[in-house]
């Protein structure tokens, strides 16, 4: 498979952390050393999961190396849906108009992104796809409590696209050399670590250590298994993209591996936790820094505690 393109959108409206004193009790300082946050982004009042998502997809089709009318299969990721009828991604064919194509929209927490990449690769396998979009969008703001000293303080919206092809399109594609995707709901606090219910309470994260200490410890194991698959060193790796969720997971992951600052990509500092999207949205800011043969990780975690890892060449 060969990501074609890859685009985002974020909001403009800036939450910085000072606005948390008068409403948790947390100062900047105290976020910033926990987390690695200074700020993150809010949607405005006029936009929602699915105006993020197709914002995300139109920054994305100029450079598209064909018409987007090929598009023969659209996959949306979200766990904070607008519309949990008409989805993301009907949302997204009704907007480019292509009639009579799957569009479905699948959830596993922040793990959502591979998983929808990886139904993209089931499709190509059946010869039932050869063109898919695939359209991640997170509203957190719109299910969190700021109140909430636990994680109010930690989300941030936005959204990122990925055209994909099963053939290579144009030189300036993206491998997708192999992904796996896991679950590990049996351990630990795998299935109340963090949960999001819509009627009570929305999003929260009563068990935070548990999730840090499972989400380091899958993150890297699933990349670890790829490597060792293609007999890949540590070393080669040019670009590690983790779950953005907490600079500590983050610099822990990268510690455990012996894998320099300078090769692990983050926005957590500027953006928050944007969920499923924020690897996504990493890809699209970084995408002019991957040089050719650059080795591209991609590794998530997510409530409920999936997990995997994807590994792209450029």
């Amino acid at each position: 498979m060969y990501i074609n393109t890859v685009s985002h959108y974020i909001p403009e409206q800036i939450v910085p952390n000072s606005f948390f004193l008068d409403v948790n009790g947390l100062t900047d300082e105290w976020i910033e050393a926990r987390t690695g946050i200074r700020e993150r982004r809010k949607a405005g009042a006029e936009e929602n999961t699915h105006t993020m998502g197709l914002a995300a997809i139109q920054a994305g089709l100029p450079a598209l190396p064909y018409d987007p009318g090929e598009i023969d299969l659209i996959v949306g990721a979200t766990y904070t849906p607008y519309d949990t009828v008409s989805t993301l991604a009907h949302a997204a064919q009704h907007m480019l108009d292509i009639d009579s194509i799957p569009a479905v929209t699948i959830t596993s927490a922040c793990s959502s992104l591979l998983n929808a990449i990886e139904i993209v690769e089931g499709y190509f396998a059946m010869n039932k796809a050869s063109k898919a979009l695939v359209v991640v969008s997170e509203h957190n703001t719109a299910y969190s409590r700021p109140e909430d000293p636990m994680s109010g303080h930690l989300w941030g919206d936005g959204a990122a696209a990925l055209f994909i092809s099963r053939t290579r399109m144009s030189a300036t594609d993206l491998h997708i050399m192999d992904l796996k995707t896991a679950g590990a709901a049996t351990v630990g606090k795998g299935i109340e670590g963090v949960v999001l219910r819509p009627t009570d309470g929305g999003i929260s994260m009563p068990h935070g250590r548990d999730v840090f200490i499972n989400a380091c410890q899958y993150m890297e194991l699933a990349t670890r298994e790829l490597l060792e698959k293609h007999h890949l060193p540590v070393t080669e790796i040019a670009h590690f993209i983790p779950h953005q969720a907490n600079m500590r997971i983050v610099r822990n992951i990268a510690e455990s591996m012996d894998l320099p600052d300078s090769k692990v990509v983050s926005n957590i500092q500027y953006l928050g936790n944007t969920g499923s999207a924020g690897c996504a949205i990493a890809m699209s800011e970084n995408r002019a820094h991957f040089a050719p043969n650059d080795l591209i990780v991609v590794t998530v975690f997510g409530g409920g505690y999936s997990y995997g890892a994807m590994l792209v060449r450029a």
